[in-house]
Parts: C-alpha cells; structure tokens; sequence
C-alpha cells in the first residue's frame, strides 16, 4: 500500500494527516485555512502529489443515526471535486465520533483549551486516516 492522506473537511479549516510509507499508522500533517472550493482543492492535490499519496481518504460526517447530513453533504462535494481533478482513489470513511475522540484525547493529555483548537482538526483527520487503514489491515489480514 502506499501512502494515504485523510482529510477533516470543515467549513474554516481542513485537518490533514498522512500514512506512514507502508500505509499503517496516520500521523497528523497540518491544518489548512480555507480559502474556497478551487483553491482548497488544488492545495490539497499538491500536498497528496508532494507526498506520493496513493489514495485520499474524506472524513464523512454522519449523523449519529447513519444519516448524511448538510456537513455530510459538504464533505461528499470536496470528494467529488477531488475526483475530478487528482488521479488517485478518494474514499469517504465514517467519521462519526472523532472530533469528540480527538478532543477527549487531547483533554487527558493536559492540553489548554486554546492550544486545542489548534490541534484538533488534525488529531480527527488521523483518527479517520488511522480508522480508514485497521479497515484496510483487516481486510488483507481476512
């Protein structure tokens, strides 16, 4: 496998994580400030093209029902969108929950609720990212 890049699509920022080169653990990369749908796009595509990305994997928002959502909506959008302009597979992996993993993560480990906002958008895109690969581990492991 090679290196995956998960997205925490949002309407202000996008948290970014990437694989490791053999595709089992996600790291968080960094946060993107949106500037509007082209734009977040292309620079996306560069940063997958940068890391030799094999596949793009977009957060999904469901709601806790299974349900998708205006976010849900949103996120399947920037997927269809990065589709259209990048060459590699993008996925949409069931996000539910993570933003909240992510923060409860974050507050045991100490971090200032400043500091938090900062990192959490990064800590969901690898907690999707990472969510996404043991998917992927246990498929081949099956």
């Amino acid at each position: 496998m090679q290196r995956a890049l998960g997205l925490d699509v949002g309407d202000r920022r996008i948290g970014v994580a990437l694989s490791d080169p053999v595709g089992i653990t996600a790291q968080p990369l960094t946060v993107l400030q949106r500037q509007g749908g082209v734009k977040d796009v292309d620079t996306v595509c560069a940063l997958a093209q940068q890391h030799g990305v094999g596949v793009i994997v977009v957060g999904l928002p469901l709601t806790l029902r299974g349900e998708r959502g205006l976010q849900a909506q949103k996120a399947v959008s920037f997927a269809d969108a990065l589709r259209q302009r990048i060459q590699v597979p993008v996925q949409l992996m069931d996000e539910r929950l993570t933003t909240v993993q992510g923060e409860r993560a974050l507050l045991e480990g100490g971090l200032r609720r400043q500091h938090r906002k900062q990192v959490i958008d990064r800590v969901a895109a690898q907690l999707i990212l990472q969510s996404f690969l043991d998917v992927q581990a246990n498929r081949t492991n099956s």
